[in-house]
């Protein structure tokens, strides 16, 4: 299961710069709106110590972190809903991903032009959540007016699902006319159910990037305290983020240089080590391990799965052909030093279908198909 984040914001308020620096992939990034047309993909391992701890143990050939991919969408603009600055290209884009990381610029600096010609983050994030809104409006509009065809399918589950999804249709089209996100709208399970194929933007799980300069590492932000309280009141999280010195770090060639200079600057991990947790979260995501001679591997799968849903990240014939799952904990080879001695100790158990597969983990998966 891969976890996929849209980077979105205003032109120009560092989403570029910050994508730059966290995948170490080539980004365009300049003082002018609009220099990002097509999406930049970076796919970035995701840094976990204990990964490296079943490693130093096991002694495998390979050793593979889990991913994660990061989109940056090109700056929206206001109306970009109905197609200005190329918004109807940008949003489909948006679309595609599973969670959205909306840059916020929260310094000041007047060699970097703002879009609007001023510094006003609450300002921004309406201006792009009013334009996502109304982007998903338009397409509950339509199928709103696909829905009397619907009811007269043949197909007995389209009915169902038609009858069902009406009232949340309705209801969400009453809240995105005004401007107000989906997440915001009581939705029951059965509700979000009718409507997933829609692929609402306004419904996905966000996070607020606070992108500040370097003296608001250590010294109180008013700006980021402004998001904070926003993001409270829309049930989402922050992060702030030095755009500037992750692109400093992301520069220096050696993981040692890095750490001097992380040490120097006071940072006890980067950005992206932060940024992936934060993400993860968002998405109820976690991660096991499988761990042998060949490779030690981390894979990640979605919090509540149960055995063989697991072992479908693998493969989909782990899943289909699911026998038994051979399981202990990280914790458990931390404490006990092997597998050998995990086993001594009664920590190595057996699993059957039911079983509800732990963060830290570490599986092996007997199949047959």
């Amino acid at each position: 299961m891969s976890l996929n984040c849209g980077i979105v914001g205003l032109p120009n308020v560092g989403k570029s710069t910050l994508f730059q620096a966290i995948t170490s992939a080539p980004a365009e990034a300049a003082n002018y709106p609009f220099c990002t047309i097509e999406p930049n993909v970076g796919i970035v391992n995701v840094g976990d110590k204990r990964l490296l701890d079943i490693a130093a143990i096991v002694k495998p050939e390979k050793v593979l972190p889990a991913a994660v991919e990061f989109v940056d969408i090109a700056g929206l603009v206001k109306g970009a809903s109905k197609g200005e600055g190329l918004g109807n290209q940008f949003l489909g884009h948006i679309r595609q991903v599973n969670a959205i990381i909306h840059v916020v610029r929260c310094f000041e600096d007047a060699d970097v032009i703002h879009v609007e010609g001023r510094i006003d983050p609450i300002e921004d994030i309406e201006t792009i959540n009013l334009e996502l809104a109304l982007a998903d409006l338009e397409v509950v509009e339509k199928r709103l007016g696909n829905l009397a065809k619907l009811l007269k399918s043949n197909n007995k589950e389209v009915v169902k699902n038609a009858k069902i999804s009406q009232p949340a249709l309705e209801k969400l089209k009453m809240f995105l006319s005004e401007g107000t996100v989906a997440r915001k709208v009581d939705l029951s399970a059965e509700d979000l159910l009718s409507i997933s194929d829609l692929n609402l933007i306004t419904l996905k799980p966000i996070l607020y990037l606070c992108n500040i300069d370097e003296e608001s590492l250590t010294e109180k932000n008013e700006n980021v305290e402004k998001v904070k309280k926003y993001a409270e009141m829309d049930g989402a999280q922050t992060l702030c983020i030095c755009g500037k010195l992750e692109s400093e770090i992301a520069s220096l060639e050696s993981q040692e240089e890095k750490l001097e200079f992380m040490e120097a600057a006071g940072i006890a991990d980067s950005g992206l080590t932060f940024l992936t947790k934060v993400a993860y979260d968002m998405l109820g995501l976690r991660t096991y391990f499988t761990a042998g001679v060949k490779e030690v591997r981390a894979w990640t799968f979605p919090e509540g799965a149960k055995a063989p849903q697991a072992a479908g990240v693998i493969h989909t014939d782990f899943e289909k052909g699911f026998i038994k799952a051979e399981v202990y904990h990280y914790d458990d080879l931390m404490r006990f030093g092997s597998e050998t001695k995990v086993k001594e100790a009664g920590k190595f158990r057996i699993e059957g279908k039911e079983y509800l597969v732990k963060d830290g983990d570490i599986v092996h998966f007997r199949f047959n198909v």
